[in-house]
């Protein structure tokens, strides 16, 4: 049974996390419910993103359900068939975070309650592995991890923790071989829960949802040495935020945040924040194209912004909505309730081109009030593309592929100069090695389909 320091804990991450077939509308936007959750193979797949693993399954977590009522973690076909692991209080409770793929091919992911201190732990997975607890959190380095890890240049991962530390506000670890190293403690409540990002200057950035002079939210960046800035403040206007979710570096150079709250109508906005830290509102939620966004945007191929919120749309069961940078808003599809409901994860792109989400309820099931919910997909008619496993490289050094139709690759480029030396894994997996006179770019890969260009620029680094 949890202890009532337990209970409280897990109110105040609930609090962190509120702070925190079917209609078609063109025939290039169609909708597919690929599975309804229906309770023993989870129930409530909350803020997780899905993660794209090297056997082109998608990979996420579901927060309760599973045989002993604790979440599971999920593998996904394309196909919609779905296999879950159930987590036991050892090796993690209640997942609300996704998953990221690492160098090795396995993906790990957060839970905020388990473990040998009951303070959370790093757990992994791979296609045919149980679920092994790879780190247990003690309060020390951190308790009660909430948003998903990233990975880092160096091939270590990066994530923040609401509570624990040396102030009990939570920390910013890096997580290595030897386990947690803690570089920086929160000294005043900030309710770190989205992910970090990595910035073109090689510093993390990350979002508070509670932090912040007037404790309305804040953006901070932080470098791996543990230099820590506050870089925006939502203040007690709330006309630009209140309580901000997540955010996304955008081909213009530019974050793109969303915030639960604030703005015109109070009922959540969209907003630019630039390099030198000057923050513009893109768009006001009105209640009718959308409100009270609970998840962060992602940048599609097509360059737009893509993003779910948890209210508005048919019945209120929330909608999926784009967005250009300029602030063009475009309701792209309404949940009805048995397709899903409450959509509060941030969208992935998958490299067959189309969109993935889930959403917290709905769904066919009946096992659970309003449904155990759904994953989905969304057709916006985007071509395949392939993409990183980390989007940095040195010349002479690995570079791993992710993508769709690999087999029989016969070229790959590097900002147009061609890799002499290339191996195809698998139908969905590549290496290729960084070959010299390579600058920063796309990576293309000719395909007996045809060629693929990657999603992103692959940095090339000293």
């Amino acid at each position: 049974m949890a202890s009532p320091a337990q209970f409280l804990h897990r109110e105040v991450l609930f609090l962190c996390l509120f702070f925190t077939s079917s209609s078609l509308w063109t025939s290039a936007q169609i909708l597919t419910t690929l599975h309804s959750f229906n309770g023993t193979d989870g129930s409530g797949p909350d803020t997780v993103a899905l993660a794209q693993g090297r056997d082109g399954n998608l990979y996420g977590t579901a927060s309760i359900g599973g045989t002993s009522n604790n979440g599971t973690v999920f593998r996904l076909t394309q196909q919609g068939n779905l296999s879950a692991y159930s987590f036991d209080a050892t090796h993690g409770e209640e997942p609300f975070s996704g998953l990221v793929l690492g160098l090795d091919g396995l993906l790990r992911g957060m839970t905020p309650f388990g473990g040998k201190f009951g303070d959370g732990v790093v757990f992994s997975i791979g296609p045919q592995a149980p679920i092994p607890a790879v780190f247990s959190f003690n309060s020390t380095d951190g308790r009660g991890p909430i948003g998903s890890l990233a990975l880092g240049v160096d091939g270590n991962y990066y994530g923040t923790t609401p509570g624990g530390g040396a102030h009990n506000f939570g920390t910013v670890f890096r997580l290595t071989a030897r386990g947690a190293e803690v570089f920086y403690s929160f000294n005043v409540v900030a309710c770190p829960t989205a992910s970090l990002v990595y910035g073109p200057d090689h510093a993390f950035y990350g979002v508070g949802v509670c932090g912040g002079a007037a404790e309305q939210g804040s953006i901070f960046r932080i470098t791996q040495s543990g230099e820590f800035k506050t870089i925006y403040e939502c203040d007690i206007q709330r006309l630009v935020c209140s309580g901000p979710q997540g955010l996304v570096l955008a081909n213009d150079g530019n974050f793109y945040v969303t915030s639960y709250s604030g703005g015109q109508f109070n009922l959540g906005t969209i907003f630019r924040l630039d390099p030198t830290g000057n923050a513009t509102v893109i768009y006001n939620f009105d209640g009718v194209q959308g409100s009270t966004p609970l998840a962060g945007l992602m940048q599609a191929t097509d360059s737009k912004l893509y993003g779910t919120t948890d209210l508005a749309g048919t019945q209120n069961n929330g909608v999926i909505f784009s967005i250009t940078t300029s602030g063009d808003y475009t309701v792209v599809y309404r949940f009805s309730g048995t397709d899903g409901s409450d959509p509060r994860s941030t969208l992935i792109q998958h490299t067959n081109g189309k969109l993935y989400g889930t959403t917290s309820s709905g769904g066919t099931s009946a096992n659970c009030l309003g449904g155990c919910g759904t994953v989905f997909s969304l057709d916006m008619g985007l071509a395949p593309f392939i993409t990183f496993v980390l989007p940095n490289g040195r010349v002479g050094s690995g570079v791993q592929i992710l993508g769709q139709g690999l087999t029989g690759t016969t070229a790959v480029t590097f900002n147009g100069v061609p890799a002499t030396t290339f191996n195809v894994s698998s139908d969905t997996f590549m290496e290729a090695i960084v070959p010299p006179g390579a600058t920063t770019g796309p990576v293309q890969v000719t395909t007996p389909g045809g060629v693929l260009t990657s999603n992103v620029n692959l940095q090339i680094v000293p």
